[in-house]
């Protein structure tokens, strides 16, 4: 873990509260959640499903509200804090763009680009094409460097999970959120893309948050949020 004890967090959440209502009736999945993330670490959110590891992982992204508290983010390269919590729509999306990666369980790549465009297109949108060299010597360290001209339905299910990796790190965002990364993938390829998903967050710098049940993958993580308890 690269955290200093001098370090500002990347990350600081306090009092989060999120409730669903259907009608009369309510579920609390997220009660009074705080904790701070420091740039290198990775945390792990565990806790079975509906206890609100994804709902928290979205707040944070800025893709849901929260009912009360707040979240806080200090990008990397900026010396600013951004109160994500009250950001408008259009600063939101640019939030999302320029300081988040997300990795999902189920890859999310863009099914008609090749993986060199799938990794791109978080550099255009952002105008980082300086960057592709930094991005194609990821490819390399994540043994992609020969699918550069493939498509996703020609990718095995770790060779599409490491492209998201490398997707979600192309433009040196200050937070990864990886929502149960490994949930589709066999034993083998867990491991694989685990130990991958680790190494490059700490190596550069990256806040990782990575939501899962799979306790040997929590286990691995620097620190571990439980919110088995937060409803």
């Amino acid at each position: 873990m690269l955290m200093m004890a001098t370090t500002q967090p990347a990350l600081c959440i306090r009092g989060l509260v999120k409730t669903y209502r259907d009608g009369a009736e309510q579920r609390t999945v997220l009660q009074d959640v705080g904790f701070d993330a420091f740039p290198g670490e990775c945390i792990a959110l565990w806790g079975p499903s509906g206890s609100g590891k994804s709902t928290l992982l979205n707040i944070i992204a800025a893709l849901q509200s929260a009912d009360a508290g707040r979240v806080e983010v200090r990008p990397i390269d900026a010396d600013i804090v951004i109160p994500v919590q009250s950001l408008r729509a259009a600063e939101a999306t640019r939030y999302r763009r320029r300081h988040v990666g997300y990795v999902f369980q189920f890859f999310n790549l863009v099914p008609t680009l090749t993986v060199a465009e799938n990794i791109r297109l978080p550099l255009a949108l952002n105008s980082l094409d300086k960057l592709w060299p930094e991005a194609l010597a990821r490819l390399d360290r994540l043994g992609l460097s020969d699918r550069l001209g493939a498509f996703p339905d020609a990718l095995s299910g770790g060779e599409r999970q490491r492209v998201a990796i490398a997707r979600a790190l192309a433009h040196r965002p200050s937070l990864v959120l990886a929502d149960e990364p490994t949930g589709n993938l066999d034993a083998a390829n867990t491991a694989m893309v685990a130990s991958m998903l680790f190494e490059v967050a700490r190596a550069e710098g990256v806040t990782l948050l990575l939501a899962t049940h799979d306790a040997s993958l929590a286990g691995r993580a620097d620190r571990r949020v439980d919110l088995t308890g937060t409803r």
